[in-house]
């Protein structure tokens, strides 16, 4: 009995503790054409309800740069956008705090606008948790990533070890049906060779 508290109050023990945490998550990486608008969405997990004090905030940083500047902040029910930065009249916030969604939506991307987002959210009493950070990757076309090209190879292999597979059996049919037509033929031949001796023995009847 009481192995069974003390374990009881160390598992009480670990979820009280995690009541503190926060964890974010975006995608890993974001591609779009230039001239698009892309979504980069944010959302977290949390033990407590979502507060009414919650708070969302992107950060940017260009690539090739050391230093972030911050584009978006989510507030007391009011989002409030950066309209100095690199995203000025182009970003729209898109998501729904109630539903722990902060996502946002660039306008009219450029390649200008390649380099990593980050997003932090915090749901209080939850506040202590580390930030996401999503790489915006913006061509002229979309490459074809490498799992499509290694899919397509791997479909290629399969459709022509198919077909050799199938091209092997039919031949192996067509082969045992010339086999069986060549025998049957043969035993037709002996039969009537038979049947045609047994009447020269007979002779003609008087």
């Amino acid at each position: 009995m009481l192995s069974v508290l003390a374990l009881t109050s160390i598992v009480l023990l670990g979820i009280a503790s995690q009541t503190t945490a926060i964890v974010v998550y975006t995608s890993w990486e974001r591609h779009a054409l230039v001239g698009t608008d892309v979504r980069l969405s944010c959302s977290f997990f949390s033990w407590q309800w979502t507060s009414p004090d919650v708070t969302f905030s992107w950060h940017y940083r260009p690539d090739g740069a050391k230093d972030s500047i911050a584009i978006f902040h989510y507030a007391g029910g009011a989002p409030y956008v950066d309209n100095k930065g690199p995203f000025r009249d182009r970003l729209e916030f898109v998501g729904n705090p109630s539903r722990r969604d902060g996502s946002i939506l660039i306008k009219n991307v450029d390649f200008a606008d390649n380099g990593t987002f980050t997003c932090d959210a915090k749901n209080p009493p939850d506040i202590a948790g580390r930030p996401s950070h999503v790489r915006l990757l913006v061509f002229e076309k979309v490459p074809v990533q490498a799992g499509v090209i290694t899919g397509a190879i791997i479909g290629v292999v399969l459709g022509l070890l198919i077909l050799i597979v199938a091209i092997y059996y039919l031949m192996r049919f067509l082969v045992a049906r010339r086999v069986f037509s060549l025998s049957m033929s043969k035993h037709g031949k002996k039969g009537k060779g038979k049947e045609g001796s047994q009447q020269k023995q007979a002779g003609p009847l008087k």
